[in-house]
Parts: structure tokens; sequence; C-alpha cells
């Protein structure tokens, strides 16, 4: 996913264009946004092409591109409309029901839902940058500039990362904290991954999808290795 900067406008004007866009059927803002939790992008060029990838569970994905008028894009010879209303920073893309709209997706995926257009912190280019800008803080163990650095990512992010890369974060920033000698603050940060770091590797098989558990498991084993490290 490339993604864009966000525009800065005061809120009210924010608001008020994305509520007249929504009741108008306007074209939507142009420019790039994530699918919220991260699995996906939608793409909008000033003409009005659009372009949609989403991932869901076990690999399954959904590509769609078309053209946007008054809020709407129908796709290519079929039933399939596409709804696009905008609301401040958000984009609600829905569709009219139609069967022929599940031909664009695998199984377990969809593009129905809320597209968010990322803050500049946040965009998956501004994210990397922000990880090796980490990685050599934390390298030269300069830990507390490491922490100050990648901790912003997770709050300011957490809509738009998805959960591998949330999860490989949330490592980073807890072992940080260890070598911090905050072993308090490197449990909390672990916290959402205990229940999984508790379960075996085959409970990981048995309560997820296999793809999503082969890209998972090496965040789970970490995350056993580091709180272990905490707790000790």
């Amino acid at each position: 996913m490339k993604l864009a900067r966000s525009i800065f406008l005061p809120l009210a004007l924010l608001l008020g264009c994305g509520l007249a866009a929504a009741q108008n059927g306007a074209t939507p803002p142009a420019g790039d946004y994530i699918y919220e939790g991260g699995s996906g992008s939608l793409r909008i060029k000033p003409n009005g092409h659009f372009d949609i990838t989403t991932i869901g569970a076990n690999a399954h994905t959904c590509a769609l591109d078309g053209t946007i008028a008054r809020g709407k894009a129908k796709l290519d010879d079929t039933g399939c409309v596409v709804n696009f209303a905008a609301n401040a920073d958000k984009l609600q893309v829905t569709t009219n029901g139609s069967d022929e709209c599940r031909g664009y997706c695998g199984m377990r995926a969809v593009f129905e839902g809320t597209y968010i257009r990322p803050a500049p912190s946040c965009t998956d280019k501004a994210v990397s940058s922000t990880r090796r800008t980490f990685k050599r803080q934390y390298d030269a163990k300069d830990y507390a500039a490491a922490q100050t650095t990648l901790a912003p990512v997770l709050s300011d992010c957490d809509r738009t990362l998805d959960w591998i890369t949330k999860a490989w974060l949330r490592n980073d920033l807890a072992l940080t904290q260890y070598k911090l000698d905050d072993r308090a603050a490197c449990l909390k940060t672990l916290q959402p991954l205990a229940e999984d770091a508790a379960r075996t590797d085959d409970g990981i098989k048995e309560n997820y999808p296999p793809a999503d558990a082969d890209i998972y498991l090496p965040v789970v084993r970490a995350t056993r290795t580091n709180l272990k490290l905490c707790r000790g």
C-alpha cells in the first residue's frame, strides 16, 4: 500500500465537506486511504478512478477498480454498484447488495467497510522510516531515544496498522522497555498478545486459519521469549 499524507484543515470544515459529499453523492476526495485495521487500501485519483485491494483471513483477497460518479461506481458489466460516502478523514464503502460484488473477493475477504486517510506519521512509508530509525537507535543502545521514536506509532496509528505489524511493534517496544529496566511497562505492552503467547504452537494452528497461523507463529514465539524476560 502506498498511502498519501493527510491534509490539515479545520475539523469543522472537514466535517462539513464530508457530510456534503455523503449527502450530495459527490465524488469523494482524491487520495490514498487505509482499510480500518490495516488490511487493505483504497486509492482515488482526481478523475474519480479508484482501486481497492484488501486481504482477509487465510490470505484471501479482494481486488476491484472503476470510476466514481456522484458517489457511486458500477463495476464492469455486472450488477455490482459500489457506494462511497465521505465523512471527515473516513470513507464508508458499501454496495447495492448484488451477489456479483462477491466475485471480486475470495471466500474470506471483504472490501465493504471504513477506509481512513492516515495521518502523515502513519503512512506505510512513514512507519517504515520510523522503524528504521528505531533500529539504528536500538542497535546503538540508545534505548531511551528508541522508545521515544517507536511508542507513538502504536498509539497514533492504531486504526491503520495491520495486526501482524502491530504485534511486531509491540515486541520491539517491549524489549526496549526491558532494556530500560521498566518491566511493568514491558508486560503492559505485551498484554494484548499474552493470551495467544500462552497457547502452544498447535493451539495457534487450531485457532487461526493456516496462512494466518504461519505468519503469526514467529510473533507468538518472540512474545513468549519477551514475556519471560519481563517476568523474570
